[in-house]
């Protein structure tokens, strides 16, 4: 059974970026994860930078990595040197394969009694292959590693003008991992920044039926390991399958549309192709602030829209500190997926200063979370919701519940 590869050619330019924290060090993007260390710029340093290809899928076992093998053994066909760094996770197909191909260097930790392998930068580096295999963009290294995240290691690489290939599920960015924990029962805990994949210069689409990846599942060729096939047992459920295989597709297209606009910049016809939505994202302490952040971010990114979280500074005998520093913790999280943070003071109530800024920057979309306490509450203080939806003019309100990832519009 084959993967049916569908190879999306994502080219753009990087822009130069100020030196890293540490000499050699690549910057994460501002567009990050909530683990630590993944803030930053995803820009390279070097004009002479190497190019980043991702396979991308949405399960093991679709193919990404054998995929990515088989290109590089073409690549080296053609002259190239090539080195890998793969994670066969006991298959003997990717184990063959990888046999064929020098190994990139590697360095190992103890932890807990566990053994860590991580790729070795400064080492590869100085082997300067042509080309760089690096499996599973989204690990995460030790603690005694030179950078938090295996995409810091890549980025590096890059920055040193060697070509890098990898692969990535798209349950592993971090715009969708609550998303997919709705949609599967299942938490993801390591995620790549979304502007990783978006500044790759290619992506090759990895992609298999979900009935084809249920029977490799059950002939044991995703995990080699007993263990891993045993804890993976509910999540390969059919259901499942099938809703992150529509993630995957979802997000190609709306990547590929990205691009076609870019060209269209690039080459003089952008006003066909202009977009001219723009969100905005009201933050408050709640705990659902988070979800209505990384589902805002997902409907700007379909929408191909420019965003905005937006708080508003109440006087601090309204507030206490720890909403203040919950307001704050939520405008972080929204800055590093992307959003251009506002803070609002001053007169007029909540609503009014939001549409006023709202109007000021020809926002169309307007997201907001539904409201958690009593009802008694807005009629002694005043409904924000209500006075939003009702002077909200054309601009669309969208309501976040608490238990879900997406926006629903609100009744007008």
């Amino acid at each position: 059974m084959e993967a049916i590869w569908a190879v999306v050619a994502l080219r753009r330019s990087w822009k130069s970026r100020p030196p890293g924290r540490n000499a050699g060090a690549a910057e994460p993007p501002q567009s990050a994860s909530g683990d630590a260390g993944s803030s930053g710029d995803v820009s390279l340093r070097h004009v002479d930078h190497g190019k980043l290809k991702v396979f991308f899928g949405w399960a093991a076992g679709v193919g990404k990595t054998y995929a990515m093998l088989e290109a590089a053994l073409k690549a080296r066909a053609s002259g190239l040197s090539v080195a890998a760094f793969i994670e066969s996770q006991g298959r003997p197909d990717i184990e063959r394969l990888a046999a064929s191909l020098e190994k990139l260097p590697t360095c190992t930790s103890e932890r807990d009694g566990q053994t860590s392998v991580d790729l070795h930068v400064e080492a590869t580096v100085e082997r300067h292959p042509d080309l760089a295999l690096v499996d599973e963009l989204a690990h995460t290294n030790t603690s005694e590693g030179r950078n938090p995240k295996r995409w810091h290691d890549v980025f590096e690489l890059l920055d040193a003008g060697i070509n890098v290939h990898t692969t990535l599920n798209v349950q592993n960015l971090e715009s969708l991992r609550d998303h997919v924990a709705t949609l599967t029962g299942f938490a993801v805990s390591e995620t790549v920044p979304d502007a990783v994949l978006e500044r790759a210069d290619e992506v090759e689409l990895v992609d298999l039926p979900p009935d084809e990846l249920l029977v490799r599942w059950s002939e044991g060729k995703v995990f080699g390991n007993e263990r891993a096939q045993q804890a993976f047992a509910s999540f390969f459920e059919k259901s499942n399958l099938v809703a992150l295989r529509q993630l995957v597709l979802e997000r190609t297209a709306h990547t590929v549309k990205k691009r076609v606009r870019g060209f269209g910049s690039e080459h003089g016809i952008a006003r066909a192709w202009e977009a001219h939505e723009r969100l905005l994202a009201c933050v408050g302490p709640s705990p659902q602030s988070a979800l209505l952040i990384q589902a805002a971010r997902r409907l700007a990114s379909k929408l191909d829209a420019k965003w905005y979280a937006v708080s508003v500074e109440l006087a601090s005998a309204q507030t206490s500190p720890a909403d203040r520093a919950a307001v704050e913790e939520h405008l972080a999280l929204a800055e590093r997926l992307g959003a251009k943070i506002v803070r609002l003071s001053g007169g007029g109530s909540p609503g009014e200063q939001i549409l006023s800024l709202a109007r000021r920057e020809n926002v169309t979309q307007i997201v907001v979370g539904k409201p958690m306490h009593a009802r008694w509450m807005d009629r002694v203080f005043g409904s924000f919701l209500d006075d939003l939806i009702r002077n909200s003019g054309d601009i669309n309100v969208y309501v976040i519940g608490g238990d879900r990832p997406g926006p629903q519009p609100s009744s007008r």
